[in-house]
């Protein structure tokens, strides 16, 4: 660990060169300290980014908060650890701040820190970096584009047009039993951009959604996903489940449910093999249109999942309402589970209500073995995250299950 820098913002005199010392015995001696917000930030000036930020949340004048924004706004520090003697809900609120800010949090403590625990935090840290950053969460802030800027596409082309579709692509990211049996795949959305180079949905996605084009970009992920499906079963002879989102908008329209299905005939696959993952949101009510259509499609064989559940528009009544086979339980009950009694007991207490419902468990967000084994005491959830595989091309994916077929036979 001798290459790390690392920055330390503690008021506390002795907890400050404790955590000091405790760096030093585990080979880490590009410290920065600091006792306030204002000379970490002059520290950083003078010295550059950091690694890791080790920043205590309570002291006196600008807090650990003020230091948070400062880190993400500034990009001064590649990941962080939260460090203080507050609540465990502080500590908790804290961290979800800091996830909001796209910062990469790698543990939010309570005082003292153990050198053990420190040296696993850090550990982690390493992994992440030098195994080609393959398991570390993107960052969650990103440059959003605006309109105008995704017009700007090549001469004479804009959103809509055939070429643009094309640029659409699906990435994959697998998702597994916790024996490790792959249980299927959950399409994403890429932008193959000519001048912005590959994009994330948090780049373009509100740009789509402006130009009204999301139901497109919806129907071409449906398309390249179960395209892929029917590849796999000709070369293969297996199916492959594939997971797509679908925005509740097009759940209303009469016709939805007959061309899904007429597209799932075209391409020679069970209706059993497409889950429709719809993001809980006030448009999401148990209308009479909403209810017919996802009644449709689930008397077919499809299968309903209801995504993000417990955030945003949550409304437990709504798996009473609607038909949903599937529960999915998001990544931020997920992250740091192994370590947060409290999350467990969420985690639980959702899976305990989803096996009561006859409901199949999706958890996604799996970022570490920590939190891989603490799920593993709570059931038998089907599990995402980059844990297990980082969203990838369909090249890659192909690639991805023959080398896993491959070591399990």
């Amino acid at each position: 660990m001798r290459s790390l820098n690392v920055l330390i913002l503690e008021d506390n005199a002795f907890q400050l060169m404790a955590l000091h010392q405790m760096l030093n015995s585990i080979q880490v001696f590009n410290v920065l300290t600091a006792s306030s917000v204002e000379d970490a930030q002059q520290a950083l000036a003078n010295r550059g980014g950091v690694d890791i930020a080790i920043c205590d949340l309570q002291m006196d004048g600008p807090d650990g908060l003020d230091m948070i924004r400062f880190l993400a706004k500034h990009r001064l520090a590649r990941a962080l650890i939260i460090l203080s003697s507050t609540d465990q809900s502080i500590l908790d609120g804290a961290a979800y701040f800091a996830r909001s800010q796209g910062i990469l949090l790698l543990g939010s403590l309570r005082k003292p820190m153990s050198p053990d625990a420190l040296c696993q935090l850090l550990g982690t840290y390493q992994d992440l970096v030098t195994q080609g950053d393959q398991s570390a969460p993107p960052k969650q802030v990103t440059q959003q584009f605006s309109l105008e800027e995704l017009h700007q596409l090549a001469p004479g082309q804009h959103i809509g047009d055939m070429g643009t579709f094309e640029q659409w692509v699906a990435y994959y990211q697998p998702k597994v039993s916790l024996e490790g049996k792959l249980s299927g795949v959950e399409a994403l959305v890429r932008w193959q951009h000519p001048v912005h180079g590959l994009m994330s949905p948090g780049q373009f996605l509100a740009a789509v959604e402006s130009a009204g084009l999301i139901e497109s970009l919806t129907w071409r992920m449906l398309e390249l996903a179960l395209t892929l499906s029917s590849r796999i079963l000709r070369e293969r002879g297996e199916y492959l489940p594939v997971s797509v989102n679908i925005p509740p908008s097009m759940i209303e329209r009469d016709d939805f449910a007959r061309q899904v299905l007429a597209l799932l005939v075209r391409l020679g696959l069970p209706a059993t093999v497409l889950t429709l993952e719809i993001v809980e949101s006030p448009s999401l009510q148990a209308t009479t249109a909403h209810l017919e259509g996802l009644l449709r499609l689930r008397m077919q064989g499809c299968q309903l999942s209801i995504d993000d559940f417990g955030t945003g528009a949550s409304n437990i009544q709504r798996l009473l309402q609607l038909p949903f086979s599937e529960l999915k339980i998001p990544a931020e009950f997920v992250r740091g589970i192994g370590d947060d009694g409290r999350k467990a007991s969420v985690v639980a207490g959702a899976m305990i209500m989803a096996q009561r419902m006859a409901l199949n468990v999706v958890v996604e967000g799996v970022e570490t073995a920590c939190d891989y084994r603490a799920l593993q005491a709570l059931g038998e959830p089907i599990v995402q995250g980059y844990f297990i595989a980082r969203p990838m091309s369909e090249v890659d994916l192909l690639c991805w299950i023959e080398g896993r077929a491959r070591r399990h036979s």
